[in-house]
């Protein structure tokens, strides 16, 4: 890849996974939570989406249709995930969960939704295959690097998340949290949309 290349690759995957975006997201996930429980589902969502990410970037669609799954079909199943994730933060179920456990909560968000589909989502999936398409390994193995200096990107904003609850105080963080939930079923349904829309057999809606 070119230098241009790269940081259009770059642009277009940090737009993509939207780092920024993100964060406010890692705050309402994990709001309660330790500042050192926080780092750890940090790193975790991070080095799950970024291996993800890799064995995409190497096998590309070859891996979703191993097992039989299109790409549309990848976007509308995360979409309805995701839905479910805004309902509990927009009706609170989340907070109600965590106040009757214990000091440590036992749920973990670094899996899903942080690390899929909100990170490793399908557009970054989608995009990693057309960095990686017919590239020689020199331009597969700078994809790769482009794409986990944006990941980087990432975990150094959530690890704002600690100083941003104490900015907000608990009702900032309610507010946001509902707010959030609706932003993120919103997101949720679009990739529901982009799913269908793909479909053969709906000529491109």
């Amino acid at each position: 890849m070119s230098q241009v290349e790269l940081i259009t690759a770059f642009a277009a995957l940090f737009v993509i996974i939207d780092p920024i975006g993100l964060a406010p997201i890692f705050l309402a996930l994990t709001t309660g939570m330790s500042p050192r429980r926080r780092r750890i589902i940090g790193i975790r969502a991070c080095a799950i989406a970024a291996a993800l990410l890799v064995v995409f970037a190497l096998a590309g669609e070859a891996v979703l249709n191993f097992v039989g799954i299109s790409m549309p079909a990848f976007r509308i199943a995360g979409g309805l995930l995701l839905f479910l994730t805004a309902l509990e933060m927009l009706f609170e179920k989340r907070t109600q969960r965590r106040e009757g456990q214990a000091e440590e909560p036992t749920d973990d968000p670094s899996v899903f939704p942080l690390a899929l589909p909100l990170i490793a989502g399908p557009g970054a999936i989608a995009t990693m295959i057309l960095l990686t398409d017919g590239a020689a390994v020199l331009g597969t193995a700078q994809a790769i690097g482009v794409m986990l200096s944006v990941i980087a990107v990432v975990f150094g904003l959530f690890l704002l998340a600690t100083p941003m609850e104490r900015l907000l105080g608990a009702t900032g963080i309610n507010v946001v949290t509902r707010l959030l939930g609706m932003l993120l079923a919103a997101l949720s349904v679009q990739f529901v949309l982009d799913g269908l829309a793909d479909l053969p057999w709906t000529g491109g809606l």
